[in-house]
């Protein structure tokens, strides 16, 4: 087409009618290898489904408008409600079709979990904040499972592969979501310092006793879900924290005494709802025991950070999707970006980077699925999932900041993919705790397991298969944790990164191509890298080109 004035030319057309699964050569192979052949056939029609341009554009939709907080209804009455562009209800329709949002415990199997991570990885290229009711609702399958009452009616709903986005107490409905409040306005993740007052309604106390909350959140996920698992003080306010499921209605049908002050205005993330609410005498069920509240939604929480470091991959591989597709349309001094030196090193990079982010994540979901019954597996589960939170978040927030580079100025525009996917990305570094917290939880592990640490490292040099390379690395990481405490808590970040690196390194090693898993290797232990991408050295031009058609094979 042309302008009055001008040709227009050497323009990147939009990426769409492509198959996110079937283009992914490494999940593909991961998938296989834990387990989840099975599950094939549903992830091919994934996605396919999410590469149509109809989908795509329910994610753009779903941000474009976002939820809009109703107060009141017509006559007055208070409703605390948000409303959602249909494209919202749409995308949470693909999810919960694919039970992305309770596999492992819809379909308990082997590699269950690695099948819902792919799905879920899938689905999180398209639109990431569609991912929060469905991340929240799968981490309190858990939890809820340790109250046999509650669970046995709540279990229907919560596995059910519909989505009934009514606003009606949650046992008139087919399927139901759950949400997490912990945060308040003067703790962040401190929630030890949080003030909110729970009190017996009645005579009955303990677990599985109605309780009234007073109090607030400062941050509350999704308000919409049916009932959220909140963090309050029993009786007055330096009480011991326990958790309570309080739902939006009340048991007699009336609406909870949960009144949403506002919605959050985020950088990104803008499809989903985040309030501020209050409670005033609220209604809720006091789930495990009576202060134990911590221990309790830290057990959402470890499945929570899994989901932000699957979110975040799935940032990391949409950004280089997008990266490549531009460099091989756009044409610049007479050549594809692509076959451009100095743009193939960054590119290059940035494929490593989502391969080995990948492959951790695979390994992190089959670890979480053996983690009950394999040692080894539970040190994954418990040191590396806060360790890989911390460092694949923050990759991706670097990632995406150069794929829009890769676009130019086109890339800094909103009508684009990279300027949703780079307000996107900060916020898994900071949903269930920044990176600090994140370190600061590996060394807890650690000092707290020395034993478990142990068989961690163990497990890393056994996929190393003897690499030299990496068992120096292992040798500075034990150096590293017989610090003096004070010292080692200031290079929490420090050990942190290094033992991500040092676990994608070796999975690099045992499941890759040898010479991919070299050139990363050689990369990621250099003092320098980290600062940018492109800073590949020596890399033959036949090498880089097959490693980036690979990349994307579309």
């Amino acid at each position: 087409m042309s302008s009055p004035t001008h040709r227009i030319f050497n323009q990147v057309p939009d990426l769409s009618g492509y198959n996110l699964y079937t283009c992914d050569n490494v999940l593909q192979s991961a998938v296989t290898h834990y387990g989840a052949a099975w599950y094939e056939a549903r992830l091919c029609a994934l996605g396919t489904r999410l590469g149509e341009a109809e989908t795509l554009a329910q994610g753009t939709l779903a941000n474009r408008y976002p939820p809009e907080l109703h107060t009141h209804n017509r006559i007055g009455e208070r409703i605390d409600c948000v409303s959602f562009h249909p494209s919202w209800h749409a995308l949470l329709r693909i999810l919960r079709g694919n039970l992305l949002h309770a596999l492992p415990f819809a379909e308990p199997r082997p590699g269950a979990w690695a099948a819902r991570s792919a799905g879920y990885y899938l689905q999180g290229q398209v639109e990431a904040g569609s991912l929060c009711p469905a991340t929240m609702t799968f981490a309190s399958i858990p939890v809820l499972q340790k109250e046999p009452a509650l669970f046995a009616e709540l279990a229907p709903r919560l596995l059910s592969a519909s989505h009934d986005a009514r606003d009606v107490p949650w046992r008139q409905k087919s399927a139901v979501m759950i949400g997490m409040g912990m945060t308040e306005k003067q703790g962040g993740s401190d929630v030890r310092s949080n003030t909110t007052v729970a009190r017996a309604a009645g005579s009955q106390r303990g677990r599985g006793a109605e309780y009234r909350l007073t109090g607030h959140k400062w941050f509350f996920s999704a308000p919409m879900c049916d009932a959220h698992l909140v963090v309050a003080r029993l009786e007055y306010e330096d009480g011991p924290l326990s958790c309570f499921f309080v739902p939006r209605f009340r048991d007699d049908g009336s609406k909870n005494a949960v009144f949403v002050q506002r919605l959050k205005d985020k950088l990104g993330n803008r499809s989903n709802a985040s309030a501020e609410v209050e409670f005033e005498d609220a209604s809720g069920i006091l789930i495990g025991e009576e202060g134990r509240g911590i221990p309790t939604i830290l057990d959402m929480a470890t499945h929570t950070r899994l989901d932000c470091v699957i979110g975040s991959t799935a940032i990391l591989r949409q950004t280089v999707v997008q990266a490549l597709h531009h460099a091989n349309h756009r044409v610049a001094f007479g050549k594809r970006l692509a076959e451009q030196p100095l743009m193939r090193n960054v590119l290059l990079d940035l494929a490593l980077e989502s391969e080995a982010a990948t492959r951790l994540m695979m390994h992190l979901a089959d670890a979480f699925e053996r983690a009950a019954h394999d040692p080894e597996a539970e040190a994954w589960k418990r040191i590396m999932t806060p360790a890989a939170k911390f460092w694949i978040c923050k990759r991706a927030v670097e990632a995406t900041g150069e794929a829009m580079e890769v676009w130019g100025g086109n890339g800094y525009v909103e009508e684009g993919p990279l300027a949703r996917l780079y307000r996107e990305a900060p916020v898994n570094s900071i949903w269930e705790g920044s990176g600090n917290i994140m370190c600061l939880d590996v060394l807890r592990a650690i000092q707290k397991s020395p034993e478990s640490a142990g068989r961690l490292l163990q497990g890393i040099a056994a996929l190393a298969d003897g690499d030299a390379r990496i068992r120096g690395r292992l040798g500075e990481l034990q150096t590293l944790l017989q610090q003096p405490p004070d010292t080692l808590e200031a290079e929490a970040r420090r050990v942190a990164q290094l033992l991500v690196l040092t676990a994608q390194a070796a999975l690099m090693v045992r499941y890759s191509v040898r010479s991919t898993a070299d050139l990363f290797v050689r990369s990621r232990f250099k003092p320098l890298h980290g600062r940018v991408f492109g800073t590949l050295a020596n890399v033959p031009a036949k090498l880089a080109q097959r490693l980036l058609e690979d990349s994307f094979p579309v």
